[in-house]
């Protein structure tokens, strides 16, 4: 993957340092089957990679050490050691290619840490970009992509970027032509919420018969033929299962996510397992608009606009 992701390592610079950057990333669509015996469960996704960006940061040194800059660098949300993805990616890569796991790593973040927007996703998938480049691993891109699906279900499409469909926990994916740009506001409400305490609440509502026993967000071709067409459409067809036990955890989203359609949103739906609230937009000019009127709600610690479909991980600079 040298060439065809990371560009190689002739884009290191001239202090001997590489950086890669990765999207976060929307689900708009997210079916949740049944528990598997490996305890992941069985998903349907449509996983779309918008314009918001961590970066990781590689120099050579000895032994590996990690520092973390910009979103949830001072409340302990992001860690600094071998619990962050980034360490991991890093142990795993060279592994993989026989080298000592020599490097000084630093994490610059704009996307919020457990926000539904897979932002540990991206920055696990940066860095197997840029270890690749500094080390001169010469990684194929099946073996990035291997190693991605080794560090977490959302790692694959972190380096993939685009539109795609997932399988399996998320990491089989099938890419989608989807070259129509679309407009959202991504309005990160309140503190994170864990993805595994998400997926339990769903589990214990289902036991419970508080929500049915299987998914109820229907098959993923709405979404997709949406994609290229009509926002609407796309907006209309956004489903995800995780969206109820969010709000069982977190009733104030509901608040968040009536807010986004009474300032104009074309749909709107919790991404991932929160507790980010996604809203659709005509275009960049309407995202524009949606944004300055939630700014005034109270009810989001921080918004974004973004747009998408982007490239997945790559080499910045």
């Amino acid at each position: 993957m040298a060439n065809a992701t990371s560009g190689g390592p002739g884009r290191i610079s001239g202090d001997g340092s590489v950086t890669a950057h990765a999207p976060a990333k929307v689900n708009v669509h997210l079916g949740v089957g049944p528990l598997r015996e490996d305890r992941f469960h069985e998903l349907t996704t449509v996983f779309l990679a918008v314009s918001l960006y961590d970066s990781v940061t590689a120099w050579p040194d000895e032994g590996l050490s990690l520092t973390v800059s910009g979103e949830g660098a001072t409340d302990g949300a992001v860690p600094t050691d071998s619990r962050n993805l980034v360490w991991q990616a890093a142990e795993l890569l060279a592994r993989h290619a026989g080298v000592a796991a020599d490097a000084a790593l630093h994490v610059d973040k704009s996307i919020p840490a457990a926000a539904g927007l897979a932002g540990g996703s991206a920055d696990a998938a940066a860095a197997l970009v840029a270890l690749d480049a500094l080390w001169g691993t010469h990684a194929t891109r099946g073996d990035l992509a291997g190693l991605a699906a080794q560090l977490g279900s959302d790692v694959p499409f972190s380096l993939l970027g685009g539109t795609a469909v997932g399988t399996g926990r998320g990491e089989q994916l099938s890419p989608v032509l989807a070259r129509r740009r679309t407009d959202w506001v991504l309005g990160i409400a309140g503190e994170g919420l864990s993805t595994p305490s998400v997926y339990a609440e769903l589990d214990r509502l289902r036991a419970a018969g508080e929500l049915p026993a299987a998914s109820t967000a229907g098959a993923p071709d709405d979404i997709v033929a949406a994609l290229g067409g009509d926002p609407a459409a796309l907006g209309a067809a956004l489903a995800n299962d995780l969206q109820a036990p969010a709000l069982a955890l977190r009733p104030d989203l509901r608040g968040a996510l009536d807010a986004m359609t009474a300032a104009g949103a074309l749909g709107s739906l919790v991404s991932g397992s929160g507790p980010t609230v996604a809203g659709l937009a005509t275009d960049a000019e309407a995202a524009q608009a949606l944004a300055d009127a939630l700014a005034h709600t109270g009810l989001f610690r921080a918004l974004r606009v973004v747009h998408g479909p982007v490239p997945g991980a790559r080499l910045v600079g």
